[in-house]
């Protein structure tokens, strides 16, 4: 299991688009996108010129122009109830507190559990920061999704938690809140003119609670670059984008529903649901279907044993031989 401190990964996706810039690649800032022409296909850009292209993949996040388009209504983001507060210490200012010298010298995913709230912790940057994200119930104004933090009501909340939670809580000078929402799953995500797209949040934005919001995103770029890299015709475009959603559709559904269900047991209230969950903590070892998902030996090996480029090459090896139901050119192509 890897972690990724996004900084890290915001200067490694800077390098990659500096050599597609040399590669001829035009990237475009500051473009608000009004409409889709789905037929042509064309984008077009709050006062700017339209685009045209032979594909087109709409990535434009949580609240997305593009999904709306393709579904022709409005569908905002779905309010799941809950705000995270996130926040980072120094691990050096840490180690001054005796009580926490075992969190900061420690690279391990701690988790507290309470009612209606949870709280996940982890070190960044080869150790030298301590990230702390605190999920509890959303509290934030109607139409408000992000605000700064009051500290003190913060620390209120979770007053009657583990000391060591409330130590590190002590230590924090500012930090904001944050809604959590996600979207509804949607029946397909390629639109039937088979020139048209959705990838990441636009269609699939999930709870945090797995970790895996961003990493589905970067699974279905690795997904849509693999099987570009082996399109021999354009008239097999628009079997690509079918084959992309069949391989990935059912892959993020399951992270989304599974991030809403480890909601549900983290959060679980005092109780007896809440009391078998500690039993099966405290004396199991971990087995298909333990309530720490990110120990269950069966659903870690599918989550974390993804490959991307097997999956494409697979897929698009089975299109290839007439076994793709739906595609219509695999082998018109070859001719």
């Amino acid at each position: 299991m890897a972690r990724f401190y996004r900084l890290n990964l915001f200067f490694r996706t800077a390098r990659k688009l500096e050599a597609a810039k040399r590669e001829g690649v035009q990237i475009q800032l500051g473009s608000t996108v009004t409409k889709i022409d789905f037929a042509v296909p064309r984008v077009h850009i709050r006062d700017k010129p339209s685009v045209e292209a032979d594909i087109i993949i709409g990535a434009d996040g949580l609240k997305s122009i593009c999904r709306e388009e393709m579904l022709g209504k409005k569908d905002p983001p779905h309010l799941t109830g809950d705000l995270a507060y996130r926040i980072t210490v120094k691990v050096e200012d840490m180690r001054k507190h005796k009580d926490l010298v075992a969190l900061a010298d420690n690279p391990a995913v701690n988790i507290w559990m309470g009612p209606d709230s949870h709280v996940v912790s982890y070190l960044l940057k080869g150790g030298g920061l301590y990230n702390i994200v605190l999920a509890c119930p959303d509290n934030l104004p109607e139409l408000v999704n992000t605000a700064k933090a009051d500290l003190q009501e913060m620390r209120d909340f979770f007053e009657n938690w583990d000391p060591q939670l409330k130590v590190i809580l002590g230590m924090v000078q500012e930090t904001s809140k944050w809604r959590l929402q996600n979207s509804h799953e949607m029946y397909r995500w390629s639109h039937p003119g088979g020139k048209f797209a959705l990838m990441g949040d636009a269609c699939h934005a999930t709870l945090p609670y797995l970790a895996q919001g961003a990493a589905m995103a970067v699974e279905d770029g690795a997904v849509l670059g693999a099987l570009f890299a082996l399109v021999a015709h354009p008239s097999q475009l628009k079997d690509l984008l079918l084959i992309y959603e069949r391989i990935r559709k059912q892959r993020t559904t399951r992270v989304v529903t599974g991030s809403t269900h480890a909601r549900d047991i983290y959060h679980c209230r005092d109780g007896d649901v809440q009391q078998e969950r500690d039993r099966q903590f405290r004396e199991e070892a971990p087995f298909e279907g333990f309530p720490n998902r990110f120990s269950d030996p069966v659903f870690q090996r599918w989550l974390y044993g993804y490959d991307a480029y097997r999956e494409a090459d697979e897929a698009w090896g089975t299109y290839l031989r007439g076994r793709s139901p739906g595609t219509t050119t695999s082998f018109r192509a070859s001719l």
